[in-house]
């Protein structure tokens, strides 16, 4: 660990190594007043912390699609990701997993109004954490009819509808997690490992990547609504939770088939409506850069879906309902990082690469390295997500996301990608590792194999579905 924190710091360090050049003074001066043209007006220089607006100032469109956005978002959550799970376990565990999702929900939520949104959105005295001026969400002023706290980071609606949807992102990307886990982990240890790992690793990378004075986001590390700070995030701890748990009893030798595909197929299909606040929401305006958004993500995920099929059906001799269903969410994981920077045919290569990769990590990979990842968090998240996040690196385009520097086929963009998936998977997978050591301590981490056996439902909560 004491080298993990000296490699961060000297990536810190090298973040503010760039020289900082002063303004032209080179050009020699107008020999009369008369001849001197006046210097044009300076732009204003960009909010860099949350400060008040007139009330006028804000933006009814770009606010009403924001609160429409994070209704959306929630919706992922409760009931998208719920069902989508609840439907691929076994009958005995169903509950449970509906349990965890919305547990997550109500437990993050208090998390993120406490700390974490001041953790992660305000700037800090460094580029790995945000301050605590936000604790509580103090100063988060509302003077009715005159005044309103706007974010730096959406300058057009109150800094309480910014919060509230990025909020909505804390409590998803955990709940991600307990796909990987699914059927096996005590209910008491869950809600303590996700609420140690929201604050201790959700919050810092949300700071690295999308506050400008985090330091992945001053190298360049392109993530517009996720893939790295939600997708590859959740991939790698659901990876490493899978490790350190172990396999489920009987895996590989009792059928485990899905109890109900068609709660899987309700919940992929929430989950494929809600992005579109996911994705379009994350320009935080109702503007053109969103409804690009929307199309690249609609595009992408269609493609992923078709690219997951074909891929099965070339394999299996047969296209299943799971598949397709899966390879659609691998096409929303995907284009999460890129979708407000690649257009069109940028989206199409990018679903259906990420619909045969996560199809084949799904399979081949998992049987090949032998780990449990029940419903496939680091198949269809992590490798979803690190294909995402690369392949904006190739097909990001600067008309689009308004980026200096980016072009399509950009090698440099490229190797900044690699950095912020770099970043992540070490830092992540080594503080799951280590929280998940400590609540092992603290309560144990798994049920007992009575409790297993007979199934969660049951043995965690007292219920069972007749």
């Amino acid at each position: 660990m004491r080298k993990l924190w000296l490699l961060l710091s000297l990536f810190g360090a090298l973040c503010f190594s760039a020289p900082v050049f002063a303004d032209d003074a080179s050009a020699p001066a107008a020999s009369t007043p008369a001849a001197a043209a006046p210097a044009p007006a300076a732009a204003p220089a960009a909010p860099t912390a949350p400060f008040l607006v007139d009330v006028s100032k804000i933006n009814s469109g770009d606010t009403s699609w924001m609160l429409a956005s994070t209704a959306l978002v929630l919706m992922m959550t409760i009931p998208g990701l719920a069902l989508f799970y609840g439907g691929m376990v076994r009958k005995k565990n169903v509950l449970a997993t509906l349990m965890q999702s919305f547990a997550i929900t109500c437990l993050v939520t208090i998390l993120w109004m406490i700390a974490g949104y001041s953790l992660a959105f305000t700037p800090g005295s460094n580029p790995y954490i945000g301050s605590l001026d936000r604790l509580l969400l103090n100063g988060m002023t509302f003077v009715v009819g005159s005044k309103v706290m706007v974010s730096h980071l959406g300058v057009t609606i109150p800094e309480s509808v910014y919060m509230m949807f990025q909020m909505t992102f804390a409590i998803i990307t955990p709940a991600l997690i307990t796909g990987a886990f699914a059927d096996r982990m005590k209910f008491s240890a869950m809600l303590l490992f996700i609420a140690i790992w929201s604050l201790v690793v959700y919050s810092p990378i949300a700071h690295w990547v999308w506050e400008p004075s985090g330091w992945l986001a001053s190298k360049g590390v392109l993530d517009f609504a996720g893939g790295t700070v939600v997708h590859i995030n959740a991939g790698i701890a659901g990876l490493v939770t899978a490790l350190v748990l172990g396999k489920r009893l009987g895996y590989g030798k009792e059928p485990m088939a899905p109890h109900n595909l068609v709660l899987t197929v309700i919940g992929a299909s929430l989950l494929w409506v809600g992005w579109f606040g996911f994705n379009a929401g994350s320009a935080v305006a109702a503007d053109g850069r969103a409804g690009m958004a929307m199309a690249v993500t609609q595009i992408a995920t269609a493609a992923a879906a078709l690219g997951w099929m074909f891929a099965e059906w070339m394999a299996k001799g047969k296209p299943s309902v799971l598949g397709i269903a899966s390879g659609a969410v691998a096409g929303l994981v995907a284009i999460t990082p890129a979708s407000g920077f690649v257009g069109p045919v940028g989206s199409l290569v990018i679903g259906v690469a990420a619909g045969a990769i996560c199809f084949w990590s799904a399979t081949s990979l998992k049987a090949m390295l032998g780990y449990d990842d029940s419903l496939d968090c680091f198949g269809v998240h992590g490798i979803g997500g690190i294909v995402g996040a690369l392949l904006t690196g190739v097909f990001a385009v600067k008309d689009i996301g308004g980026t200096a520097g980016v072009l399509e086929g950009n090698g440099g963009q490229l190797m900044i990608q690699a950095l912020g998936v770099g970043t992540t998977l070490v830092y992540g997978g080594i503080m799951t590792f280590i929280i998940l050591k400590v609540v092992d301590m603290v309560v144990g981490l798994r049920v007992t194999e009575e409790q297993e056996r007979e199934g969660l439902d049951i043995s965690l909560h007292g219920e069972r579905v007749e």
